[in-house]
């Protein structure tokens, strides 16, 4: 009787509750960090002070910058910051919402902090003032819209004015990006008809195409970096592996201790817009979120790779996601291809860029639920490819690079799979009349 009247007292708040013992656990992490480096408050403090004060262009790993206390510390704020902004709008916890959250929260650990993502939230809150709407209506534009975050902070170190004049005209940038992007964002939705789930990634990366180039007309170059933190430590591995053994174990118990609901989630494609809460329950999409996870992370440790910021991050990320359109069907053909892919080509499934390929495949999963394994694989296997030319377009400033990706892939398989099918099923109609 008492395990029921839990339930039925968390009922409508089972995903906030959920988000805020997150927010829990990331403390602990950080607590756990500053253990594993001897460290006190004030060097997690000092170590935030330097994640806001460096580049953040890709790949900066927040865990070799600054060690783990504080790149935690930093992942709980960003974190708190988006958690505050939902309560306040009063959002409805949704599957998208769960994107939103853990996405950012896993960009957290290599390129998003609380000073650089605000003055693009700030540009969505315009745009929302302008158009006669709350927030809410564009907080998740505005939450994914942090990609470009890193361009924000590359202005106050690149531009000749100075370095107050730098700060005025990055946060200017910074407000003018979080304006531009809600309505790009709808528009480049219809390019790849939903089958990439991470779409304000690629429209991040148009408008950052765009504005890489008019920095270089001016001679402004930015260039890709590299700090990766190498090993797999034990506390990070396990403590992974529990959040998402307690997180299946929390959708179990909302679900009152079945585990058939997770069959109607893997029937649905996944093609956005996909809200797994909506259609089949917070339990259920727990479940298959915490399978999803444990499935990027066992592949992380078969393959010899790395639990660096950016791994564990994307990981977090796909994670997410899987409230809204991924799960193991769609997502494991696609993972596939990743790793078929560096049979094939010159990377190895340890190079930094293919790990976090890998994992970010996620939103490419769509595909294979649509159209089936073989095309998985083969979007799994071209995005492998893409990826790793892209981030040279932006000199590293869109963090959303996959998502960039993604878009390409989608754009040119799913027309040209539709197309055969479609002729395909016009030669079966003809040769059933013969």
């Amino acid at each position: 009787m008492g395990g029921r009247t839990v339930r039925e007292r968390l009922q409508g708040r089972e995903l906030k509750v959920f988000s805020f013992c997150s927010m829990a656990l990331l403390l602990a992490a950080g607590a756990a960090g500053m253990v594993r480096e001897r460290a006190s408050l004030a060097d997690a403090v000092k170590g935030l002070w330097v994640i806001v004060i460096s580049r953040d262009a890709l790949i900066t790993d927040y865990f070799g910058l600054a060690g783990y206390a504080s790149a935690f510390l930093n992942a709980v704020l960003v974190m708190g910051m988006g958690l505050w902004l939902l309560c306040r709008e009063k959002v409805k916890f949704t599957g998208l919402t769960m994107a939103a959250v853990f996405i950012n929260v896993g960009y957290a650990l290599w390129g998003k902090n609380p000073v650089n993502i605000l003055p693009i939230l700030v540009g969505t809150s315009a745009y929302a003032l302008v158009h006669g709407s709350r927030l809410s209506r564009y907080i998740y534009t505005g939450f994914f819209g942090t990609s470009l975050a890193p361009l924000v902070t590359e202005l106050v170190f690149e531009l000749p004015y100075g370095r107050k004049m730098n700060l005025l005209v990055a946060i200017a940038v910074g407000i003018l990006i979080g304006f531009i992007l809600p309505a790009l964002s709808v528009h480049t939705a219809s390019m790849h008809m939903g089958y990439n789930l991470f779409n304000v990634g690629f429209s991040a990366g148009i408008l950052a195409f765009v504005v890489v180039c008019v920095l270089k007309s001016f001679g402004i170059e930015s260039e890709s970096v590299l700090i990766w933190r190498e090993g797999r430590p034990l506390w990070i591995v396990v403590g992974l592996f529990g959040y998402f053994a307690l997180t299946f174990l929390y959708g179990l118990y909302l679900c009152g201790g079945r585990a058939e609901g997770l069959l109607k989630v893997w029937k649905h494609p996944g093609r956005a817009v996909a809200d797994f809460v909506l259609m089949e329950g917070p339990g259920n999409t727990l479940m298959n979120m915490a399978l999803v996870g444990a499935l990027c992370a066992a592949y992380i440790c078969l393959i010899g790779g790395d639990f660096s910021g950016p791994v564990v991050g994307a990981i977090l990320t796909a994670f997410g996601f899987s409230a809204f359109g991924a799960h193991v069907r769609n997502y494991a053909p696609v993972l596939a291809g990743v790793y078929l892919s560096t049979l094939l080509n010159r990377f190895e499934p340890t190079t930094p860029g293919v790990q976090l390929a890998a994992a970010f495949a996620v939103g490419l999963a769509p595909i294979a639920g649509r159209f089936g394994v073989i095309a998985g694989i083969v979007a799994g296997m071209l995005h492998t490819a893409i990826v790793m030319c892209t981030s040279q377009m932006y000199g590293g400033l869109n963090l959303y690079n996959n998502g960039f990706s993604a878009g390409w892939v989608a754009i040119i398989m799913v027309p040209a799979i539709e197309s055969f099918l479609m002729e395909y099923g016009r030669r079966k109609r003809r040769d059933t009349d013969a």
